[in-house]
């Protein structure tokens, strides 16, 4: 029986640790090929190169396993993967394991599920994996919930426009497993004000975490109790419906007004 195949990739840079953990997870329950970035490309998001040259190089890894490094984003990685490096479609892209919790607004700006989200939008199945302990993340701790949730899409598939974000409590001793909302909290910008030795001011841009009254079934809430989390997320359809057929009368109409005034003034003219 044919082995199911997976692509992995990272934001953490191809020499992190998270992804050899990855790895390690799955590589006696798939075929792998490995696509991440040269160097750390955390908090890039859905960011893509197209104003400088990608380079891509083949390096060594365990196994065998093919794996390349490409100068770029996660969504780079996968584009590049998906057409010029691999010689057929993966039936799942997985993405981590990341240094430090993507959950509530943060995933918006992870380059971890970015990564996913990217194979999301050509209808390839994904799953994201982080790690909250962001000072001394324990990988190991996550190989085996990886290798069973992998096993449970595979054969369970996510709806077609959807990926799962997992996040991986800090503490080692799980106190179960929910399949969550995705919460709010997000770090804010908290610039640090620097001078420079020829006199003017520059920013280093840290943060800080801004905390939000969460649901109790969120994945931000969730995680600090110690539970492991998943939040299926959809990225193919954003229309907000309930605001649309709730305010199309009212636009048509303003629309209307708008076109009449527009008649009257040019008849003015």
């Amino acid at each position: 029986m044919n082995k199911p195949f997976i692509l992995l990739v990272n934001d953490d840079g191809i020499y992190a640790p998270g992804i050899k953990h990855l790895w390690r997870a799955l590589v006696d329950k798939a075929d792998l090929s490995i696509v991440a970035p040269s160097t750390e490309q955390s908090g890039v998001g859905l960011c893509i190169t197209y104003r400088t040259p990608l380079h891509v190089e083949k390096i060594p890894w365990e196994q065998n396993t093919p794996a390349w490094k490409v100068n770029g984003t996660p969504a780079d990685c996968v584009r590049m993967a998906l057409s010029v490096l691999l010689d057929r479609k993966p039936d799942l892209i997985v993405s981590g394991i990341n240094r430090g919790a993507n959950a509530g607004g943060v995933l918006l700006y992870s380059g971890t599920v970015a990564g996913v989200i990217e194979g999301t939008l050509r209808s390839i199945p994904g799953i994201a994996f982080s790690h909250a302990n962001y000072e001394n993340p324990q990988y190991a701790d996550c190989e085996e919930s990886i290798c069973s949730i992998v096993s449970y899409i595979l054969e369970n598939p996510l709806p077609k426009g959807s990926f799962l974000n997992v996040n991986h409590p800090a503490t080692s001793i799980l106190k179960g497993f929910k399949l969550a909302k995705q919460g709010f909290g997000y770090y804010l910008e908290d610039p640090d004000k620097r001078l420079h030795p020829e006199g003017y001011p520059y920013y280093w841009m840290s943060s800080k975490w801004s905390d939000h009254s969460e649901d109790e079934e969120s994945d931000v809430a969730l995680l600090k109790e110690g539970y492991l989390t998943a939040v299926p997320i959809r990225i193919t359809e954003l229309t907000d419906q309930a605001h649309r057929e709730q305010a199309q009368i009212e636009f048509n109409q303003l629309f209307e007004s708008t076109a009449l005034l527009n008649q009257t003034t040019l008849k003015g003219i």
